[in-house]
């Protein structure tokens, strides 16, 4: 089954965690409707904008249980099936992560687009990017590695300043 031209349903719902945890990952008829939206609104035109080159999906569809073990936000979108990670980095040919972050940015329609943990020249470790049905509200945000009170590790997010 495909949930768009380039995204089979397998690559929507692959986790190593949830097969390592024997965790359910399946959506339902929801979820996999936005599933489809995200990914004809935002993924396809993505990558036809970027030369038809593979785009390497790290993360879309997390089921509420996968998410907990993850750690994923109590809120995630990927557990609505309207948010995906993209990490194209791996590729040595074909879009980096900043340009994909910059063509969502300059080019489509979304909810939230995190540039997430970037390098000192700006690229992304990956990109997050979501869209919500008729609600968009066009964050952008940059995720970053912060301290709380007691010094621990947290993820801190600014707005996109470019």
């Amino acid at each position: 089954m495909q949930i768009s031209k380039n995204i089979t349903y397998q690559e929507g719902i692959k986790s190593v965690t949830a097969v390592k945890n024997k965790i359910d990952n399946t959506p339902d008829k929801d979820q996999l409707a936005n599933m489809k939206v995200l990914a004809n609104k935002v993924f396809e035109p993505l990558r036809s904008g970027l030369g038809d080159k593979p785009i390497n999906i790290a993360i879309f569809f997390r089921s509420p249980e996968l998410n907990k073990a993850v750690g994923g936000s109590k809120g995630s979108q990927h557990m609505e099936g309207k948010a995906m990670d993209i990490d194209n980095d791996i590729y040595k040919k074909g879009p980096t992560n900043k340009q994909i972050f910059e063509y969502i940015k300059d080019n489509l329609e979304f909810d939230q687009l995190i540039n997430e943990f970037p390098d000192e020249q700006g690229n992304p470790s990956w990109v997050h990017v979501s869209y919500n049905k008729g609600n968009n509200r066009k964050q952008i945000l940059v995720a970053k590695h912060g301290k709380d009170w007691k010094g621990s590790v947290i993820t801190t997010y600014e707005i996109y300043n470019g």
